[in-house]
């Protein structure tokens, strides 16, 4: 599992470490990893040039310290100091005995441009965006490759939030940990790859984190030798409307994908008559139940329309865990009695907390995690990095998935998976992480790096789950 941790835990743990080292040791092995990952993304140290952004303290010194391990090996590092009277001493001291130069500024004429630059600004200790100074040198050299050191300078290093100018970085190389903004958006975007440095560290259980492929392996429901269709589990699907009838067939597929024992679909209409997706479903799906019956949990909303909300009732009476879905979150404003997974994006949530889609998509952390508290929910709100908020703060996030996903009618494959889920045993918090990322890793096979459908997504779970078993 990856963590990623606050800017608190990493202090202490850093502290910890140094009080049992040499003085120095410490930012030397950060150093070396970082002029490690430099040299990768360059190919070829000598010769190449390397300018350094260098603010006051340990970044600085990490940045100086590396520049001196690239300069002893050929590279032309030059370094421009934006807080000289605080700059870390014996970086610099290092950077010059090693060859490296200190200029006034960032290169501005063509042929004098890096190749690349590393960004020793701000550490993670920083807060709110970049001053102007260090805006202008980071913007004087936007075409050229950045490698930020710990996280990119000027992001909400414990929000994962971006509240003014920033790096983006095509590398981020961090030391010990993960720290939220590098799995958390709109933050994680500004990271790059993320190369994660062991230096050692001793770090508590981290508030977020993001599941491995191993993970989701252990958490697959796999049926013991004895097992028949009601010991794995029967989800139950009330999906579709007269408005939305492919969503009610997409719903069912992502719950038809063999991780639960059986699938029973309900027309979702206010009356409980046969609704016009019924005979979709049965074309779609001829293994799929059609009718009431005793089911283990419920997907209710996706495409629900007008009558989500009569088969959100419905679904509570039964008392199993629900997955909650689009039009079915309307109208919650407590916890629901049962175990529940909600599934908003980032305007559905919005509603339902009464603020605007940008101020989610800004802090989407935050909200996450008011929304799991407000509504005594497991909440999944989908987006590029998928957040699964529990309501005792713990975050899972999702990294899995290409853009291609997304696609209409993905997220009520991700609804209906979710619900197969739970109903073969796993609780929301899991249901929803776990769902998430075979989400994400069916769509990559589907996509294979170019266009997908959300069929593709539900055709593929199958092979998804047996690669990872296997």
């Amino acid at each position: 599992m990856r963590s990623a941790h606050t800017v608190s835990q990493v202090r202490t743990a850093e502290e910890a470490l140094a009080a049992t080292l040499p003085d120095g040791v410490l930012m030397q092995r950060a150093a070396r990893g970082l002029a490690h990952a430099v040299a990768d993304l360059l190919g070829e140290v000598y010769g190449a040039r390397v300018h350094l952004l260098v603010g006051s303290g340990a970044n600085g010194g990490d940045a100086l310290h590396a520049g001196a391990h690239l300069a002893r090996r050929g590279a032309a590092v030059t370094a421009h100091l934006l807080s000289p009277d605080r700059t870390h001493a014996e970086g610099l001291a290092a950077l010059r005995a090693a060859g490296g130069r200190v200029v006034g500024g960032a290169p501005r004429r063509a042929g004098r441009r890096p190749d690349v630059v590393v960004d020793g600004i701000v550490g993670i200790g920083g807060s709110g965006g970049l001053r102007d100074e260090a805006a202008a040198a980071v913007a004087a050299l936007a075409d050229v490759p950045v490698v930020a050191v710990d996280t990119p300078s000027g992001v909400g290093v414990d929000t994962g939030t971006l509240d003014g100018p920033h790096v983006r970085a095509a590398v981020t190389v961090t030391f010990g940990t993960h720290k939220v903004a590098h799995l958390v958006e709109p933050a994680a975007q500004a990271c790059g790859a993320v190369h994660l440095v062991d230096i050692g560290l001793d770090l508590p259980a981290a508030g977020v984190t993001a599941l491995q492929a191993e993970d989701v392996a252990r958490l697959l429901p796999v049926p013991e030798p004895a097992a028949h269709k009601y010991t794995r589990g029967v989800v139950g699907v009330r999906a579709g409307s007269a408005q939305y009838t492919g969503a009610a067939v997409l719903c069912v597929a992502g719950a038809s994908c063999g991780l639960a024992g059986m699938v029973r679909y309900v027309p979702a209409t206010a009356s409980g008559e046969s609704g016009p997706a019924e005979g979709l479903v049965r074309a779609a799906h001829p293994e799929v139940v059609v009718g009431e019956g005793r089911v283990q949990a419920w997907v209710v909303g996706s495409g629900g329309g007008d009558d989500a909300a009569a088969a959100r009732s419905a679904a509570l009476e039964d008392g199993v865990p629900v997955v909650i879905d689009a039009d079915a979150l309307t109208g919650i404003e407590g916890p629901l009695g049962v175990p529940a997974l909600l599934t908003p994006h980032a305007g559905e949530l919005a509603r339902m907390l009464g603020t605007e889609r940008g101020a989610v998509e800004a802090e989407q952390l935050r909200h996450a995690r008011e929304a799991a508290d407000r509504f005594g929910a497991v909440v999944l709100l989908k987006g590029r990095h998928t957040l699964v908020a529990a309501p005792d703060g713990r975050v899972r996030v999702t990294t899995v998935g290409p853009p291609w996903l997304a696609t209409a009618g993905a997220g009520d494959v991700l609804a209906g998976l979710c619900g197969a889920l739970l109903a073969a045993g796993l609780d929301p918090f899991d249901a929803g992480s776990a769902g998430s990322w075979l989400h994400g890793a069916a769509a990559a096979l589907a996509s294979a790096g170019g266009p997908l459908r959300a069929p593709d997504v539900a055709a593929a779970l199958p092979e998804a789950c047996r690669l990872l078993l296997s």
